[in-house]
């Protein structure tokens, strides 16, 4: 689920949180059953898929609202913790990408629910596109996987 966390503003909207001043972060809360993939696997995919030596946002998108971190419920940080140093150790550089407690998450508008297969159209740069095109095309103008690629190497998750 797409949504918010992170900051002090109740019930944010997207222009809020990337607008900035609210703290925010862009978040995703993953429910998964223990049974089919474990905590560990998802730490290390996540790890492995943005770019965690930078501090600045992901990619084309800049700000605070982009920046990466995990936010975990007490029971999680522990396990979080240890799957950053985990990375660290096998990237042989620093990690930006906090542990911080899981507060409040505040679920994003409908369209930016599984936004990368959507086909509503959206206005981008591009002209108007799916949301489905419009993202593939965002990935593809800010080399987000070539990055992934560059940071984590033949580790990278999820890379093209």
């Amino acid at each position: 689920m797409s949504g918010y966390t992170g900051g002090t503003v109740a019930n944010p909207t997207y222009k809020q949180v990337t607008r900035g001043g609210t703290g925010h972060y862009e978040a995703v809360k993953i429910d998964f059953d223990p049974a089919k993939i474990s905590l560990d696997e998802i730490l290390h995919k996540f790890l492995r898929s943005v770019d965690v030596t930078d501090a600045g946002g992901q990619f084309c998108d800049r700000g605070d609202s982009y920046r990466t971190a995990i936010f975990a419920t007490p029971d999680q940080i522990a396990p979080a913790k240890r799957a950053i140093s985990k990375a660290q150790s096998d990237l042989g550089r620093a990690i930006v990408t906090p542990v911080l407690e899981l507060d409040v998450f505040y679920m994003a508008e409908d369209y930016h629910q599984d936004y990368y297969k959507g086909q509503g159209f959206v206005l981008t740069r591009f002209g108007p596109k799916r949301q489905s095109e419009a993202y593939q095309l965002y990935r593809d103008a800010c080399e987000r996987d070539a990055r992934v690629r560059q940071v984590w190497g033949d580790s990278a998750a999820f890379a093209k």
